[in-house]
């Protein structure tokens, strides 16, 4: 049986981060609230609890989840290289609604599914969801619903959907953006004299800003 927490409540909260940090830790799945959207999330570096992930939200390996990171020294050790355009993204945009597709660190030891070798990274803009990546490090984590359903925008409409496929549901009320996504870049391409950077999917940081902030990049999509 799922386990509910009202974080607006200071002792339910405290009980569910507890909860949580310990179902992530034992391989099992959680929901979070973050700044876009609610989000369904694993143990990054644990391949089956990402393979539960996948199978809660009805998708398969071809669909690999993002990973959530508590700070910009994450995204150093996740990525093969940190170019100069992906570091004016991360400084410029994050923590917020923008996913940075790089090339992975091969080094790493995790599966997250057919990723072609790279890793799409973000840092919410959430207290509560940061305060858990500060203690789990790596987060998988997709939008919180079944595969061609509304995301969630609160935990009890997660729930509504996922059921007890997730042990612990971190409940903070509905999301400040009204459940507008992230923005998708895919940041391969990039170098340090600019290349190209594509828009995968529009969301909560526009096209505008990216041209604006990288002059020197090809912006596609």
């Amino acid at each position: 049986m799922a386990e509910v927490f009202d974080c607006s409540d200071p002792s339910q909260l405290l009980a569910g981060t507890r909860t949580a940090r310990r179902a992530i830790g034992q391989g099992e799945l959680i929901v979070l609230p973050t700044d876009t959207v609610y989000g369904v999330a694993a143990d990054a570096f644990t391949p089956e609890a990402v393979e539960r992930l996948l199978a809660a939200k009805g998708r398969g390996r071809q669909s690999p989840p993002p990973v959530l990171i508590p700070n910009t020294g994450t995204l150093a050790a996740l990525a093969a290289e940190v170019t100069e355009p992906i570091t004016a993204l991360a400084e410029a945009f994050w923590p917020g609604g923008l996913t940075i597709i790089t090339r992975a660190n091969p080094s790493l030891s995790w599966d997250l599914g057919e990723t072609g070798g790279t890793v799409a990274l973000r840092i919410p803009n959430h207290p509560l969801a940061l305060e858990i990546l500060q203690e789990t490090g790596p987060l998988a984590v997709s939008s919180a619903n079944l595969t061609g359903q509304p995301a969630a925008r609160s935990a009890a409409e997660a729930r509504g959907m996922l059921g007890d496929a997730i042990t612990v549901y971190l409940e903070a009320g509905e999301v400040a953006g009204g459940g507008t996504a992230s923005t998708i870049v895919d940041a391969t391409e990039t170098t340090a004299e600019g290349g190209a950077l594509r828009i995968l999917r529009a969301g909560g940081v526009t096209r505008e800003a990216i041209a604006e902030l990288l002059p020197k990049v090809a912006i596609e999509g």
